[in-house]
Order: C-alpha cells, then sequence, then structure tokens
C-alpha cells in the first residue's frame, strides 16, 4: 500500500490524532452500518477491516454483542482503538498479507479498502468474501469508478483505487454471497457501499 515515501499506515499514522477527535462520536457511516446489521442475528464475531481509531462503528458492533477484531496498517490508531475498546481485539497489519484459521458473522469494511492498488482489489474482495461465515454478512465500502487516482489531504497525498461497482457485485456473485443493497450514498460524489450475505448452504 505505497503511497509517496509513506505507507498507508505511516499516512494514517501521521493524522492519528486528529482523526481521532473528529471521528470518535460522529455518525458518518453509522446509518449504512445500521442497514447492514439488520440483516444480522445479534451476537457473534465482527471483524472491521481498516478500523482506525475505532469509535462510532465498533461501539455499533458492541452493542449488537459483536465480539469485535479490528485490523488496521497503522499502529498509532490500533493504539487509539485499544484504549477506546478494551473488550475488543485489535490487530496492527496488511490486510493483504494477514490471514485467519475463522471466519466471521459480520465483516465491515468502510472507507478502507479503496487505499489498496488496483491489483489488490479483485484478490482482497475475493479473500474478505471467504472470511464471511455461512449467513454472515458484509457491507463494503469503494468508489463508482474504474482506476486508480490521488488527492491531497491534510498536507499528504493519499492514493486510491477502485475497480467499480459492476465488478464488485460479480466477484461477490462468483463467491457465493448474495447482493443485499447497493446504494451510491453521497452522490454526486463517486461513494458507494454494498451490503452482501452468504446464504447457509441447503
Amino acid at each position: 500500500m505505497a503511497s509517496n515515501s509513506l505507507s498507508i499506515g505511516d499516512q494514517y499514522s501521521a493524522i492519528a490524532d486528529w482523526w481521532d477527535a473528529h471521528h470518535l462520536e460522529s455518525d458518518y457511516g453509522t446509518a449504512q452500518v445500521t442497514r447492514a446489521l439488520k440483516f444480522t442475528q445479534s451476537g457473534g464475531t465482527a471483524l472491521d477491516v481498516g478500523c482506525g481509531s475505532g469509535g462510532r462503528l465498533i461501539h455499533l458492533l458492541e452493542r449488537e454483542n459483536f465480539d469485535v477484531t479490528g485490523l488496521d496498517a497503522s499502529k498509532k490508531m490500533i493504539s487509539l482503538a485499544q484504549k477506546s475498546h478494551p473488550a475488543a481485539q485489535f490487530i496492527h497489519g496488511d490486510i493483504r498479507l494477514w490471514q485467519s484459521e475463522k471466519t466471521f458473522d459480520f465483516i465491515l469494511a468502510w472507507d478502507s479498502l479503496f487505499h489498496l492498488p488496483l491489483i489488490s482489489q479483485k484478490p482482497i474482495l475475493e479473500k474478505l468474501c471467504g472470511l464471511v461465515s455461512e449467513g454472515g454478512v458484509m457491507i463494503h465500502s469503494l468508489g463508482d469508478d474504474n482506476g486508480e487516482h490521488k488527492d491531497e489531504w491534510r498536507g499528504q497525498t493519499f492514493h486510491y483505487s477502485s475497480i467499480g461497482i459492476a465488478a464488485n457485485l460479480e466477484i461477490l456473485g462468483q463467491c457465493g454471497l448474495s447482493v443485499r443493497h447497493v446504494e451510491l450514498d453521497q452522490y454526486p460524489e463517486k461513494h458507494a457501499y454494498i451490503i452482501s450475505q452468504k446464504l447457509p448452504k441447503c
């Protein structure tokens, strides 16, 4: 996940305190995650990919009695998350390298996968599909676009990529997940999210 001379983890570590102050109790993304949680049973295991410093979305999961595992490339973000959510498990790591022998009843990847290089989009979405338990639900956000771009934010250059909505839907279907909801939720910005579910085998 290289971006200039810094990894994406280093970039977010540099703004971690600012991020935590502005996002810990915000409502950004809460309506979308609440919608996804309606497709689940209360409780179980949850994985938050790109969990950042935690806060509002992990609070939602905890209120629904999920045992939360958070994964983030930023060491500083993980440290802040551990302080805010002592009952949760947090892992400093790269989703491209991280492996898990267990599956999860709920997977959340909110505004994290678009930091992956374009070449990693398909294999990582396939990887996450494989980590969803039977009957489990996944919500992930993405860009309604194809290709790569960069943007200046908080004094740094951040890199983004997307393979678009149609390709995401195709991968989910190939991996056995049924799409429950698709929305371009910040129009005219090219921000979308998809809720999908792995149906139990007959």
